[in-house]
């Protein structure tokens, strides 16, 4: 069996805030030109709401690739937002603004949208990380994907970045999470026996006219439509560069570990979808400070342990792919808190000063961006 590339697609999802409300700005379209623009060799991708701009990394080999072109991404569109007069935060939820109060984005595929999902998709104002990992074979993507489902809420709780909504403190660490698994078609996917059953799949829903490609399909870990890739969606947006990286590697590393079991005759035991939802639910509302089940032994653990066994799980190929230190970044999120409980704690600090969270998710979007404007 041909080892896969195992490469890298980054694409995150920024906040276009206002500096002086701290609200969100709907401004893309302000920042297009004939529909696109390039912007260091990159394409911006605007999202429905005009508040949100996605900017995607090429394809890259190494996590080092992938650190280049994050900071970059990240100085580039900072950059823009401030030569705008605005700038830009990365988290799951803008803290305070409705969803009620944004501009859609004026592109025909985004009335489809609203008039195929009518008030679902005018309340998905949130924010993601989606993660491409490169797999070749198609078979395998398929395996990979059957497997790799079991670790989704843990990395999950990893990233949560979205405690508020509309103003209120939720109570969950990602209630970005519940929003979007109102739509058709997300969540924890189902199994399938091979490329073929997947394939019948898709071409039964476009046959019955329920979606009009794969790209209708928004499940937690998807095989893309277009790209030899598995995409990873179910991640909040991370705040920190350091958490995309740690998050980014996490999956590559875990395809690269599940590959080579293949290849060595094993495999990790598949469970049921209903189970591993079980989990989710748990990531969603404690992150990481709650517990999840281990099926395998029957019995909850702490959420931190169990994201210590899948670092350990990872362990031998961390360094045939270059990401150790990015991996066990993950040890630091347990120590200091995911981007939830971070705005929490600004949250509690300042008497419930929403605006207060904003400015801490600002900074802390450009930790480690360079910047000629920003004085630090």
């Amino acid at each position: 069996m041909k080892r896969p590339s195992f490469s890298l697609g980054i694409e995150e999802e920024y906040q276009i805030i206002d500096p002086q409300t701290r609200e969100l700005r709907s401004y893309i379209t302000e920042f297009l030109e004939g529909g696109k623009l390039i912007l260091r060799e990159r394409e911006i991708k605007p999202e429905m709401f005009q508040s949100v701009v996605e900017l995607g990394t090429p394809v890259c080999e190494t996590i080092d690739d992938a650190r280049r072109e994050i900071l970059d991404m990240r100085s580039a569109i900072a950059t823009l937002s401030h030569d705008k007069g605005l700038t830009i935060a990365a988290a799951g939820t803008h803290p305070f603004s409705h969803w009620e109060n944004q501009q859609v984005t004026p592109f025909p595929r985004y009335f489809g949208v609203l008039e195929d999902m009518q008030v679902l998709a005018r309340q998905l104002l949130i924010f993601g990380l989606h993660v491409h990992v490169g797999i070749e074979d198609p078979e395998l993507r398929i395996d990979i994907l059957n497997q790799v489902r079991y670790m989704l809420p843990h990395v999950l709780a990893l990233s949560t970045s979205s405690p508020f909504w509309e103003g209120r403190k939720t109570g969950l660490k990602s209630i970005r999470s519940i929003i979007f698994e109102q739509f058709p078609r997300s969540g924890i996917p189902s199994t399938f026996t091979s490329w073929a059953d997947f394939q019948n799949y898709v071409d039964l829903l476009v046959r019955t006219g329920s979606i009009d490609d794969g790209k209708r399909i928004w499940w937690d870990v998807r095989v893309h439509p277009s790209f030899p890739t598995l995409e990873f969606r179910i991640c909040d947006m991370c705040t920190r560069v350091e958490e995309v990286l740690c998050i980014a590697a996490l999956f590559q590393a875990l395809c690269l570990k599940l590959y080579k079991l293949r290849r060595d005759n094993q495999s990790f035991r598949i469970y049921r979808t209903q189970l591993i939802q079980e989990n989710k639910w748990r990531a969603i509302r404690y992150g990481i400070d709650g517990k999840l089940i281990d099926f395998g032994r029957q019995a909850e653990m702490p959420a931190r342990d169990l994201v210590h066994e899948m670092v350990a799980f990872v362990d031998d190929v961390v360094d045939d792919l270059g990401c150790r230190r990015e991996v066990q970044y993950a040890f630091q999120i347990l120590r200091n808190g995911t981007s939830a409980d971070r705005q929490l704690a600004v949250y509690d600090r300042t008497g419930g000063d929403m605006k207060a969270v904003v400015d801490h998710l600002v900074v802390e979007t450009l930790e480690g961006v360079s910047v000629d404007w920003l004085v630090r």
